[in-house]
């Protein structure tokens, strides 16, 4: 439901990542910053001068790296339910993803993702090739925060109250863009343009396709 809320008044592209549903599986190794490039390289094919950015849980990572390393592309960014470090998942998340292994293909066949996977994909034999990536490109170890306060454009972080995040991650993340130093003032000279929201009785499984997300996004996408 949300692609088509977003998609009431504005041009809404959705991407498929390296391997990720329509695309094709690719056999380089998977990457934040190769796929931060990869978004960088559909801008300018849609012969855009620059474009906002929406992205979850990887995909927020992928988007987060695309500001990073093309400022000049990004006008707006949204990150839903997006860390700047590994670290920054709760403790079961992160061995969660260090327990997976060969065997998780055929686990996750199991799951929505495998089913919507094999609605859309060129080759639904590819899927063990996409898991493969994603177990190893989620084991690799990383830390932006030096990145994020010279970051350019406006950016919104987002996430549910019950997330895979601890709350407190999201507020340092806030905090590293500038926002949440003082009170803004009656006149709201003390706001920055970053914006923050927690969305009550969310998880990191239903943020994605909750109407509250949508709500919350479109005045920060909307705004001049």
């Amino acid at each position: 439901p949300n692609v088509e809320l977003l998609a009431a008044g504005r041009r809404v592209i959705g991407v498929d990542l390296q391997s990720h549903g329509r695309s094709p599986a690719d056999d380089r190794p998977m990457r934040f910053e190769t796929m931060a490039d990869d978004i960088a390289a559909l801008i300018r094919s849609l012969g855009l001068k620059s474009a906002a950015i929406m992205g979850f849980s990887l995909g927020g990572a992928v988007g987060l790296r695309a500001a990073i390393q093309h400022p000049d592309l990004i006008e707006r960014l949204v990150l839903v339910s997006t860390v700047f470090k590994r670290n920054g998942w709760y403790p079961e998340m992160r061995a969660g993803m260090d327990a997976m292994g060969p065997e998780t293909a055929g686990f996750l066949m199991q799951s929505p993702m495998y089913e919507a996977y094999k609605q859309i994909a060129p080759r639904v034999a590819d899927w063990p090739v996409l898991v493969g990536q994603l177990v190893e490109a989620l084991k690799i170890d990383y830390d932006w925060s030096a990145e994020i306060p010279k970051l350019k454009p406006p950016v919104m972080l987002v996430i549910g109250d019950a997330d895979g995040i601890p709350p407190s991650h999201t507020v340092e993340f806030f905090e590293l863009l500038g926002g949440g130093k003082r009170d803004a003032g009656w006149d709201r000279s003390g706001m920055t343009h970053h914006r923050l929201a927690i969305l009550p009785g969310l998880t990191h499984y239903d943020i994605n396709v909750a109407p509250a997300l949508s709500a919350a996004v479109i005045p920060f996408l909307d705004t001049p």
